[in-house]
């Protein structure tokens, strides 16, 4: 099967393309950026036809688009995260009509949980920011197409790797750098999130790339827990010997600033993938903590 993996330099994308490498019968190719990708590719600025081009040298069976902008203003993230799903759709359309799509989508499209309930994939979409509007819109591109495809809604995604642009993330380097009786500066943490490991996010994206027959237009990737953020911060301070004090006063997240609290329904996810989070909250932080301080982390246990 021969797979294309757009984004593959990401945090998502990196763990993806090493589970899909891994597949029985796999052969992917990377598209990104990087003069080592196997094509050069950035969905923000390419032309179709040349898009197209690229599709038609590759001749992928599936394409995985883990490429997506969380920050640098307006223009960057509707560049990637709108026009490039846009982009990417209609060279699929041109050249590789029968291509299984495997997008992944963003919790930030909806909101927040209303009543008190678990989001599912028919809730309401009412995204708060600029980030979230875009990946709707990437969204509704995708699953309007016409094309053989899913996207995947990743909620909060955490595990070993997460990038400093993430609140886990940014905790872990912040508390690998301080004072073990010293100040950290971090935004609220007074939200509820649904943390997702990004290996377990991989696992789905392996299914959804190999599953026989049409898949359902969006699929949740959560724990399907809602979870104190504040747990991130104890959680990964235990890990750290941090004995100091954390404080909450700094700016907070702009992709989901008014969601107070938020989580996946996965049941759809489980029945159409045959697939269910393996990874616990607490094996997360304790991988996520191993890889700041640069101990070896299993790729997938």
């Amino acid at each position: 099967m021969r797979i294309l993996v757009l984004g593959a330099n990401g945090f998502l994308g990196e763990h993806a393309a090493r589970h899909l490498r891994a597949l029985p019968g796999a052969q992917v190719f990377i598209g990104g950026r990087s003069s080592t990708s196997d094509a050069r590719i950035d969905l923000a600025t390419v032309d179709p036809d040349q898009l197209a081009d690229t599709l038609a040298a590759l001749r992928p069976d599936a394409v995985v688009n883990c490429a997506g902008a969380v920050g640098g203003g307006p223009l960057a993230l509707a560049g990637t995260n709108a026009r490039g799903p846009a982009v990417l759709c209609a060279a699929l359309t041109d050249a590789a009509p029968k291509a299984r799509l495997v997008h992944l989508g963003s919790a930030a499209e909806y909101g927040t949980s209303g009543d008190g309930l678990a989001l599912t994939e028919s809730s309401p979409t009412c995204p708060f920011g600029v980030y979230g509007a875009t990946k709707l819109a990437g969204t509704l591109t995708v699953t309007s197409a016409g094309l053989d495809a899913v996207v995947l809604r990743v909620f909060n995604p955490i595990g070993p790797g997460s990038p400093a642009s993430s609140l886990p993330g940014r905790l872990a380097a912040l508390l690998h750098d301080a004072e073990p009786e010293g100040v950290v500066h971090v935004g609220a943490l007074s939200a509820y999130r649904d943390y997702i490991d990004a290996r377990d996010v991989a696992l789905a994206i392996g299914r959804a790339t190999t599953a026989s027959g049409p898949l359902p237009p969006v699929l949740n990737l959560g724990s399907g827990t809602a979870r104190p953020v504040r747990a991130v911060a104890s959680g990964l301070a235990e890990r750290a010997g941090f004995r100091g004090r954390i404080d909450e006063s700094g700016a907070g997240s702009g992709r989901s600033p008014a969601a107070s609290r938020a989580w996946a329904d996965i049941s759809a996810t489980t029945a159409a993938l045959e697939w269910e989070p393996r990874y616990s909250f607490d094996q997360s932080l304790t991988d996520l903590w191993a890889a700041t301080t640069g101990q070896p982390v299993d790729a997938l246990r």
